[in-house]
């Protein structure tokens, strides 16, 4: 059943790792020669194949180039965008969550001490509406006040 069994694979185009089976990991490398290709950069080099053939600048590499081609653009696009950075370490989170290993993740993050406790806001709420109603003058009554109109 070894078939069966998940390993973390590394894309040879973008260096993304996924868990996938030992028989996709095969399959993709017997698609790509030899190489493992992510499912995105698998589309994506599907495409840049598509489009050789289409122009008829076909050279002979085929899947060769086109791995090439789209290997230089993930390349690029790593260098020069910091976002990869935050969704790799919310990745590497998600996994240890997992996986059980909860010594590395904050317990509490969403409680912040430098903003307001949601407590507080209530108090302040109600502390709020209890000097508008001791400050209430009758010009500005509105739906629902006690104010009594004389006529």
């Amino acid at each position: 059943m070894k078939e069966m069994e998940i390993v973390s694979v590394k894309c040879d185009c973008c260096s993304l790792k996924e868990d996938c089976t030992q028989d996709y990991i095969a399959q993709v490398r017997l698609n790509f020669e030899g190489k493992w290709l992510c499912g995105l950069c698998a589309e994506a080099v599907r495409d840049e194949l598509s489009k050789a053939l289409d122009i008829e600048e076909s050279r002979g590499g085929g899947v060769r180039e086109a791995m090439r081609a789209h290997t230089t653009f993930c390349r690029r696009f790593l260098q020069s965008n910091p976002a990869v950075c935050v969704a790799d370490g919310m990745r590497q989170m998600l996994r240890r969550r997992r996986s059980g290993d909860f010594n590395s993740v904050v317990v509490g993050a969403g409680a912040s001490s430098k903003g307001p406790s949601p407590i507080k806001k209530e108090e302040d709420a109600s502390e709020e509406s209890e000097q508008k109603k001791k400050h209430h003058s009758p010009m500005g009554s509105q739906v629902g006040d006690e104010s009594s109109l004389s006529f």
